[in-house]
């Protein structure tokens, strides 16, 4: 990533402790080369409420901290940074527009930190100060139809009015690769989700009924819902980082939790997932259980991107707690076998089949019988409430040819050899 004499070296951490409605600085970054170092500041450390802001990572000790082997910086920081989306939106305001040179490694991490929106998910914030907080937000609230055509804008490559430029910014700190935005609602947090120019298939639907029908089987999602903006669906998601009054959940990835980086992160497991939840998750049994089901429901639905950066965990300070499945989206196929992101058994294996996970039952405290009635039961809804789903979800006709028994309970799943 290349740096300017311009580019700041340094960011303060501001974490929202459990239960607190207003942030307290935690510590400090400083960029030295790539490396980026984390010390916590003295009055934290003080602090009887104090909580690390992940462990092992960043145990709550004096001194500089510098990231695990492999990583330029601490994933549970990374985690609280713009993904590539965000760091598009934030690069076309410096740039002025995009095209097809643009490259967001032009900028670095701690000027995405400091640019990017201050309602980020998760519980921390970054500022160019320690002793005032000032919450970067967007001065114009956009209407929905408004983001949608600054959405389609900024992927064409055309100049963004500076309101609409500062409303995408707000939610650039949300991760993924997407279009994205955030909205508000009375006291609800929202996230609007837009379609790309790129997209070869009706992605928001598919995601949206993805959605509705793992509700149906029994996973903990969000809501969500479809509506039209400027002629566009969007789909909608309440944010499950936040429980109201002013509070903020702290989060961290998979990724962060096994210590890696996004190059290393294709060697990311279940199994590993599995491990982790029996050493330091609440409520470890009913966790792998409902593991077992999210990789049955991916492998049903076709949603094979469910890599270490679409798992995630609520942090408190002692203990772990898995977050409310997201990022449900079938992916196009380019023949009926396909693999998950993630390893599904300790032998590596991948194949997007329910045989697959009804062969690693015993990892997820399961037998093979209990395996293969979540997969019935999960087969029996989603053939049986299909057309509900989809009504709700507003699909065509087109859609769900596009989708039902091509993505969707693909004949290939049900290999067993």
């Amino acid at each position: 990533m290349t740096t300017s004499d311009t580019s700041p070296d340094h960011a303060f951490v501001w974490i929202w402790l459990p239960a607190a409605d207003e942030p307290v600085v935690a510590g400090r970054i400083d960029a030295r080369g790539p490396v980026h170092e984390f010390t916590y500041g003295r009055s934290y450390l003080e602090r009887t409420d104090a909580i690390s802001l992940y462990e092992p990572e960043l145990p709550l000790i004096r001194g500089r901290q510098v990231p695990g082997a492999g990583l330029d910086i601490a994933g549970c920081l990374a985690d609280a940074g713009p993904d590539s989306w965000g760091q598009r939106v934030i690069l076309a305001r410096h740039l002025g527009r995009l095209n097809r040179t643009s490259d967001t490694a032009d900028l670095t991490p701690m000027t995405y930190f400091l640019e990017s929106g201050s309602d980020r998910i998760g519980g921390l914030d970054f500022q160019a100060s320690a002793t005032e907080y000032q919450p970067r937000s967007a001065g114009h609230a956009a209407t929905l139809d408004e983001l949608v055509r600054a959405v389609d804008r900024l992927q064409s490559g055309e100049v963004l009015p500076p309101a609409l430029a500062d409303a995408l910014v707000r939610g650039t700190s949300i991760g993924g690769a997407r279009p994205k935005a955030l909205l508000d609602d009375g006291d609800r947090r929202l996230i609007a989700k837009f379609s790309s120019t790129t997209d070869p298939y009706p992605v928001v639907k598919a995601e949206a009924v993805a959605m509705n029908l793992a509700r149906r089987v029994g996973i903990d999602v969000p809501g969500s819902w479809v509506v039209s903006a400027a002629g566009k669906d969007v789909l909608v998601v309440e944010r499950f980082d936040r429980p109201g009054g002013g509070r903020r959940r702290l989060m961290v990835s998979l990724l962060t939790m096994l210590g890696l980086s996004e190059m290393t992160g294709r060697y990311a497991t279940y199994p590993q997932l599995a491990d982790l939840v029996r050493e330091r998750f609440e409520r470890p049994g009913a966790t792998l259980h409902e593991i077992f089901r999210r990789i049955v429901f991916n492998i049903a639905t076709g949603n094979t991107d469910d890599h270490a950066r679409n798992h995630a965990a609520f942090w408190d300070g002692s203990s772990l707690a898995l977050t409310p499945a997201y990022d449900l989206c079938p992916q196009v196929r380019s023949g009926n076998e396909t693999s998950q992101a993630l390893a599904i058994g300790r032998d590596g294996d991948r194949r997007s089949r329910f045989a697959t996970c009804i062969a690693a039952a015993e990892i997820y405290h399961l037998t093979r019988a209990e395996a293969q009635d979540i997969v019935e039961k999960q087969v029996t809804v989603i053939e049986e409430d299909w057309e509900t789903a989809a009504d709700e979800e507003h699909l065509t006709e087109l859609d769900r040819k596009q989708l039902w028994h091509r993505q969707i309970l693909n004949e290939s799943v049900f290999y067993r050899d």
